[in-house]
Order: structure tokens, then C-alpha cells, then sequence
């Protein structure tokens, strides 16, 4: 597994540009470009950026934010789990966050690489969780604590 580093703007000049049309795509592991950074907004309204993986082809990430999402057919996307990671080794976030996704029904992991420190994740976590993005109509799912 390796990781793509994207030029926001060279991205942005690709989606200007008029593409060939590709056949439509059945699931979410072969994620655009346009789909491949969300925002999420915090509960203070700050927004924050994420990096979209699909959940079996996401590569190791260091300690940062993470969103468990599942995302249906129609594009809709419901947050499961809302947490941030503290390993130092990549490795072990990334067996965190696949272990945690299946068991929870996901196809996604947003990653948010912004926070520079242990407590500034923190601080972007609970104004996520304060937010209340991860809720479900029906159901709430419990998010994930550290």
C-alpha cells in the first residue's frame, strides 16, 4: 500500500478541464479526486479538511483525526465513529482503524492531518463529537474513545 500525495490545485485544474467519460463506479474503493477530501464542520463551526480513503485501501497514518463513515450507494454519507489516533507507529493506527471500521459496518476513513498536537486533536474531536455529526436518526452508535 502506498500513499498519493495530491496538488490541490493541479487537481483543480483537472476538474476544470473536460474529462472522458469512465464507466460509473459500484463501490467506493476507487475514489475521484473530487471525492477524495471532505469537510466536517465542528459544533464552533470551524471546518475541518479530511483525506477520504476507502477502509481496506487507506495507508498507515500517523497520530491525527479520524472519521469511521459509511457511505451507500447514492453517496450519502453517516458518520459511525468519531476519534483520533495516538500511536506513533503508522502501522498500528492503521490496524486501529481497519479493526474498528469492519466491525462497525464502514467503507471509509476520513483522515484530518491538520493538528499538530496530542491536544489539538483532542480539541478537533470533541467539537466533531459536539457537532453532532456522528448521530443517526434511529439509532446512535456509539463513538469511539480514547
Amino acid at each position: 500500500m502506498g500513499a498519493r500525495v495530491i496538488q490541490l490545485a493541479e487537481a483543480r485544474a483537472r476538474r476544470a478541464a473536460p474529462q472522458p467519460q469512465l464507466a460509473t463506479l459500484d463501490s467506493t474503493s476507487e475514489l475521484n479526486d473530487r471525492d477524495r477530501f471532505h469537510f466536517w464542520s465542528g459544533a464552533s463551526g470551524q471546518r475541518y479538511v479530511h483525506t477520504v480513503y476507502d477502509l481496506f485501501e487507506c495507508p498507515e497514518v500517523p497520530a491525527a483525526n479520524f472519521l469511521l463513515v459509511r457511505r451507500d450507494a447514492s453517496g450519502h454519507r453517516s458518520v459511525l465513529a468519531i476519534g483520533h489516533l495516538k500511536h506513533n507507529a503508522g502501522s498500528l493506527n492503521l490496524a486501529e482503524l481497519r479493526h474498528r471500521g469492519a466491525r462497525l459496518g464502514a467503507n471509509e476513513v476520513h483522515v484530518h492531518l491538520l493538528a499538530p498536537s496530542a491536544h489539538e486533536r483532542r480539541v478537533v474531536e470533541l467539537d466533531l463529537r459536539a457537532g453532532g455529526i456522528d448521530r443517526v436518526e434511529d439509532e446512535r452508535i456509539a463513538a469511539t474513545r480514547h
